[in-house]
């Protein structure tokens, strides 16, 4: 048998190194999720479902244009709530009887920047930005928005059961003095 002897310089070297690597372990376990928090993970997105959000999107769009009640009521969930860039909140048959009235109507709305996102095989989360010109309550909503709507799937059916918008501030621009 053969007897190592180390003297106490080795030891306090060998401590460091221990301590280091502990440290980079700690450091490198503590990373993922401080990074996770600030950069979105894209995950798979099923393309089949994708299409069917983008073809509802566009259908809803134009009937929303259309005031076409009987489209907008078909693809509004029953408990259906949106909530309008001035806070309003509103149910699936005030959202249906506004159209009804003409207190909300749309002559243009124009969508870009959308993302959609598929959770498991019944939910769909869309974030687009809108130009919209038209009316809501009777009152002018001229401008840019950005909206998250939410699709869920019951019964085989995608319907719509939150709405969100709010209008985007246009950037200040910048002072150019001679």
């Amino acid at each position: 048998m053969r007897a190592y002897f180390f003297s106490s310089r080795h030891f306090a070297i060998r401590e460091k190194a221990i301590h280091t690597g502990v440290w980079i372990v700690l450091a490198m376990l503590s990373a993922p999720p401080a990074i996770a928090a600030t950069i979105p993970h894209p995950h798979h997105q099923p393309k089949p479902i994708v299409r069917i959000i983008e073809r509802k999107e566009r259908q809803l769009q134009q009937a929303e244009i259309e005031a076409n009640t009987t489209t907008i009521a078909s693809m509004l969930s029953d408990d259906y709530l949106g909530i309008y860039s001035d806070g309003t909140l509103a149910t699936k048959p005030e959202t249906i009887a506004s159209f009804k009235t003409g207190a909300t109507h749309f002559t243009t709305i124009n969508t870009s920047d959308r993302k959609i996102r598929i959770f498991g095989s019944s939910t769909a989360v869309v974030v687009s930005k809108a130009e919209v010109i038209g009316k809501i309550g009777g009152e002018q909503v001229n401008g840019h928005y950005r909206y998250t709507r939410v699709y869920h799937r019951a019964n085989g059916a995608w319907k719509v059961v939150s709405f969100e918008a709010s209008a985007l501030r246009e950037k200040p621009k910048a002072h150019i003095s001679k």
